[in-house]
Formats: C-alpha cells, sequence, structure tokens
C-alpha cells in the first residue's frame, strides 16, 4: 500500500505547475518516497529501538505530507476530489505504522 501511495503522489504532482518541479512537487515526492523506505528500513533493523525510530520517520513523512497537500489545495494545484484517495490511504498508513510503533518495544 505504501509505493501504491507513492505513485498516486506523483501522478497528482505531475499536474502541478512546471514551476513547482524544484519546490513543492520535489519535496512531497521525497516526503512519499520516505514513507515506504523507511518502513522497510525500520522492518531491516535487529534493535527495536531503531525499528521504532524508523516507523516514526515514515510517519513524520505522512503528516509533512498531508500539510503539503493542504498547501497545494490552497494553491489551487489540485482540488478536494484529487485528494479524496490520497487522504484515505494516508490514514489508513498512519494508523498502521502507529500500530506497529506501539507494538515496537
Amino acid at each position: 500500500m505504501a509505493v501504491e501511495f507513492v505513485t498516486k503522489i506523483y501522478k497528482l504532482t505531475s499536474n502541478f505547475p512546471k514551476e513547482e518541479l524544484f519546490g513543492i512537487t520535489s519535496q512531497m515526492r521525497r516526503a512519499s518516497i520516505s514513507v515506504p523506505s523507511n518502513i522497510a528500513e525500520g522492518a531491516s533493523r535487529s534493535s527495536a529501538k531503531e525499528r521504532k525510530r524508523f516507523f516514526e520517520i515514515s510517519r513524520s513523512s505522512l503528516v509533512e505530507i498531508d500539510t503539503q497537500l493542504e498547501i497545494a489545495l490552497k494553491l489551487a494545484y489540485c482540488i478536494q476530489t484529487d485528494l479524496n484517495e490520497i487522504s484515505e490511504q494516508m490514514n489508513h498508513l498512519f494508523a498502521s505504522l502507529s500500530k506497529l510503533i506501539a507494538k515496537t518495544k
């Protein structure tokens, strides 16, 4: 699901203005890639403390994207209906990561 999320962010940002390529577009894409990358890296760590830290970084990237989506909406780079499925996925990922973090002791 996290990889699907990345593809949705890439598709959404492909419609953003070209002058944002090195601004919000790049930032959102990097943050979206951070989500599955940090989940994978965390899962490979042997210590619970390290796993938890990477899962927290992944969850923080979701919060970052949420803020960036709100900014993109305010700038009229997208409309709310463009964000409905992405928001649903973000909420699901956030909840899943929160459970992983809580279980990692």
